[in-house]
């Protein structure tokens, strides 16, 4: 079994802070986000009953813009150009500390709330990286911490950034670019899981680009010389690009899924797309393969006699994990009282990990703290962006049932459950007793802003992997 403890001294040395008693620590702070637990669950479920894509969710945003103007937060609606991204900020002295908010769904896959497979009919999306919780989350912990300051008089500012678009659309990467994070001294980051963990972990870089070819339509059959197949344009690229993967290095990622491949086999197609992405945990890398991608689009459409143009979608560089914040959201996580979930919560997740296999982890590891380490994800996030301009620190907290894959009905289902309502619950913990140790600990502050300096290295200049294309407001459509 892994080791859970009650994080007293010991947890002060290893994070760098002095110890201080645990009511003056923790009470209060734990208490303002036990205040604010309807909220969570409320806010969680609508979002997810909503399930809006990405640059879509203008009601999902604006919940979360009513509920922090209810709390006194002053709101800078659309901002990078994209209508549904938000800053909010409570305070006017001390330092700055920004949450992130995310809130959009995934689309293709459905799913009610049962521990049983049950899509819902007629939704076409849903909440399978619980981004949902992600948003409901991060409002709890900004209330929270609002109220912390205006009861303490401790000096600070709180800042919630709702961050639209995560899957696929970079939202936060335009929202760094436009500056967003400049004046920001941390950011506090967290994500829906199946296991709790503050583990320093580092993100793929990412790129994405939808290629569209071009031919000329013809009756199949009758006319076959007359035509000239978008299709064939399509998959003479994408068996070139499956041919290089033997020719590109480990850490190299690369899928595709056809988007538009023709409506009737008995007409030549004359359009079809093809939407690639390309990953890596150098971001060099991936600038350095992509015009290989590149050359096997021109090489398919001048074999197959077409045209072919393509539009970058996103771009996400690697996350860049600080070790004295992520030591201290370690000791944060480890100090808080594990979830208890009722008899009837319980029963529901023995159907879910049913439903994965019998090597699924224990129930038991909900409520336990992976051991701290230094990993590599082979997942993509544009909170890599956001952690190159402004030092930040994540936590993963459990909810969705131990051995769940995100992007799955399994976690569609928990995201829309009690189950995860309760470890959102516990990511507001964490990140509110986060934001307390920064507020509180200039020492801790000074030496993450030095170690963010030392790993962005001497004459580090930001670059998107975007370019300076506007945001993709309709890449969803």
């Amino acid at each position: 079994m892994k080791f859970l403890f009650y994080c007293g001294a010991f947890c002060g040395a290893i994070s760098g802070t002095v110890a201080v008693p645990a009511v003056a620590q923790q009470g209060e702070p734990l208490a303002r986000v036990e205040a604010e637990r309807e909220r969570t669950e409320r806010v969680a479920r609508e979002i997810w009953e909503l399930a809006e894509l990405g640059y879509q969710e203008t009601r999902s945003s604006g919940l979360l813009i009513d509920e922090l103007e209810g709390a006194g937060f002053t709101i800078r609606p659309g901002v990078a150009d994209i209508p549904t991204a938000f800053v909010a900020e409570w305070g006017s002295a001390g330092p700055v500390i920004g949450l992130l908010a995310e809130f959009d769904a995934l689309p293709g896959i459905t799913q009610s709330d049962a521990p049983t497979r049950d899509p819902v009919e007629g939704k076409h999306a849903g909440h399978a990286c619980g981004h949902n919780l992600f948003g409901a989350g991060s409002l709890t912990a900004a209330i929270a911490i609002r109220n912390w300051l205006e009861a303490t008089g401790t000096p600070g500012r709180v800042r919630l950034y709702g961050t639209p678009a995560e899957e696929g659309g970079s939202g936060k990467v335009y929202m760094a670019r436009a500056g967003l994070f400049d004046d920001a001294d941390f950011v506090i980051d967290w994500h829906p899981a199946d296991a709790n963990s503050a583990a320093s972990r580092m993100s793929l870089a990412n790129r994405s680009a939808k290629f569209r070819f071009r031919g000329t339509s013809a009756h199949a059959a009758g006319a076959p010389e007359r035509g000239r197949s978008a299709l064939d344009g399509v998959e003479a690229m994408n068996m070139m690009v499956n041919m290089m993967r033997e020719h590109t290095s480990m850490d190299t990622r690369i899928h595709y899924v056809i988007t538009d491949g023709g409506k009737a086999p008995n007409v030549v197609p004359d359009f079809a797309e093809v939407f690639y992405y390309v990953r890596h945990s150098d971001a060099d890398e991936v600038r350095a393969l992509w015009p290989r991608i590149e050359a096997a689009a021109q090489g398919a459409a001048m074999g197959t006699g077409t045209k072919v143009d393509w539009e970058i979608i996103h771009g996400n560089n690697p996350t860049l994990p600080l070790e004295s914040l992520q030591t201290m959201m370690d000791a944060k996580l480890r100090s808080l009282q594990p979830v208890e979930y009722t008899p009837a919560e319980l029963e529901w997740a023995r159907g879910i990990r049913e439903s994965l296999g019998e090597d699924a982890p224990a129930l038991v590891q909900s409520r336990e703290v992976e051991p701290y380490g230094v990993e590599t994800g082979y997942g993509s996030t544009d909170v890599g962006d956001v952690s190159r301009a402004v030092p930040t620190v994540s936590v993963r907290t459990a909810t969705w049932v131990p051995g769940t894959s995100a992007h799955s009905w399994q976690a569609v289902a928990a995201s829309g459950h009690s189950y995860g309502a309760k470890g959102t619950q516990q990511a507001a913990k964490a990140m509110v007793l986060a934001a307390v140790e920064l507020y509180t600990n200039p020492q801790l502050r000074d030496r993450a802003k030095a170690e963010f300096t030392a790993a962005l290295g001497e004459g580090y200049v930001y670059e998107s992997l975007l370019g300076d294309r506007a945001p993709p407001l309709d890449y969803r459509n």
